[in-house]
C-alpha cells in the first residue's frame, strides 16, 4: 500500500499521535495499528503517545477513512411528531445517530443540531438509538428536562418500540418470547452475543406478520433495548435477519438489513398524553417484499 501523507495543522499541537490519526483512519484501534506498522512523523517513528507540535507531516500506510459527508449529502430524516419538548424522528437507513468510533460528523445529531438538547454533550437529545442501517422511529429530547424524563421512561420500559423485520425461515409458532442475556462476544468484541462474559438481560417478543415460501415477516417488540438485540436474538433461534451481513443472511438485492422501527408509543413525559406514531416500510424494503411474491 502506498504511504499517505497527512499534514498536521497548527491547532493540533499537543494532541496525541494516536488520537489525531484516529479521525483519519476511522478509529483509535486503527490508528494504533498504523503506528505499530511504522507511521512516521517528519520521517521519524514515534510512539502512539507522542505529542504533536503542529506543522509536521505524518506518513501512514493505513487506509484512510472516507471523508465525512456534508449535511446536504446526508439522508434526510422526517419529523413525524413534535412539540416544544421532544420530537419523534423517522430516520432513514444509512444515517448514523451520533458520533462514535470511525464516525465524527455527518450524523442525525448534526442534522438536528438546532433542535436536540439534554443528556451527554457528545450525543445531545439522544434517548435511544437505531443502527446505521436500521430505519424508522426514534424519539429525541429538545431540553435537559425532557431528556431526563424520557430516559426514565426507557428505564421503566414505558417506551414501546415495535419493528418489522424479514427473516430467513419460519418460526415454530405464530408468536414467541426470547429471554436471553446479551453482551460483547467473548472472542469478537465487535459483535454482540449470548456467549459473553458481561451479559445483560434482554427480552424480545415476536409474532408473524406475513409468511413467504422461504421467509417470514415478523412484528417484533422490544422489552429491553440492548445493542443489536433483535438481530442477535432472532439469529439465535434460527431466524436470521435478511440483509444482515453480521448475524444474518446477506441478500444481493438488499443493500442493508431488513429492519424497520415501525411504531413508537409512550406517555408524554410532561402531559401524560399517549403518543403513538407509525411509520410504513420504506420503498427499498417494500420492493424486496414484492420480489418474494413473484
Amino acid at each position: 500500500m502506498t504511504p499517505t501523507e497527512i499534514e498536521v495543522p497548527i491547532e493540533a499541537a499537543g494532541e496525541r499521535l494516536d488520537r489525531f490519526l484516529a479521525s483519519h483512519v476511522g478509529s483509535r484501534a486503527a490508528a494504533e495499528r498504523a503506528v505499530e506498522r511504522g507511521a512516521l512523523v517528519d520521517g521519524q517513528a514515534r510512539p502512539k503517545s507522542y505529542r504533536l507540535e503542529g506543522g509536521e507531516t505524518i506518513s501512514v500506510t493505513a487506509e484512510l477513512a472516507p471523508a465525512a459527508p456534508s449535511i446536504d449529502d446526508l439522508p434526510t430524516p422526517t419529523i413525524a411528531w413534535s412539540d416544544e419538548h421532544l420530537a419523534v424522528v423517522d430516520k432513514p437507513a444509512g444515517l448514523v445517530v451520533h458520533a462514535g468510533a470511525g464516525v465524527k460528523t455527518g450524523t442525525l445529531v448534526d442534522v438536528l443540531a438546532s433542535t436536540v438538547a439534554g443528556g451527554d454533550p457528545e450525543r445531545p437529545g439522544i434517548v435511544h438509538r437505531l443502527d446505521r442501517d436500521t430505519s424508522g422511529l426514534m424519539v429525541v429530547a429538545k431540553s435537559e428536562a425532557a431528556h431526563e424524563r424520557l430516559t426514565q421512561l426507557v428505564r421503566e420500559r414505558a417506551l414501546e418500540r415495535t419493528y418489522l423485520t424479514l427473516v430467513h425461515g419460519r418460526p415454530k409458532s405464530r408468536m414467541g418470547r426470547i429471554d436471553a442475556p446479551i453482551g460483547r462476544d467473548r472472542d469478537d468484541p465487535l459483535r454482540m452475543s449470548l456467549d459473553s462474559d458481561s451479559p445483560k438481560d434482554a427480552v424480545t417478543h415476536f409474532e408473524i406478520e406475513h409468511q413467504y415460501p422461504a421467509h417470514t415477516l415478523l412484528r417484533v417488540q422490544l422489552e429491553t433495548g440492548r445493542t443489536h438485540q433483535i438481530r442477535v436474538h432472532l439469529a439465535a433461534i434460527g431466524l436470521p435477519v435478511m440483509g444482515d451481513t453480521v448475524y444474518g443472511v446477506p441478500a444481493p438485492t438488499l443493500k442493508r438489513q431488513f429492519l424497520h422501527a415501525t411504531e413508537l408509543a409512550f406517555p408524554h413525559p410532561f402531559s401524560g398524553e399517549t403518543i403513538d406514531v407509525n411509520s410504513p416500510l420504506p420503498e427499498d424494503l417494500q420492493r424486496f417484499l414484492a420480489s418474494l411474491e413473484t
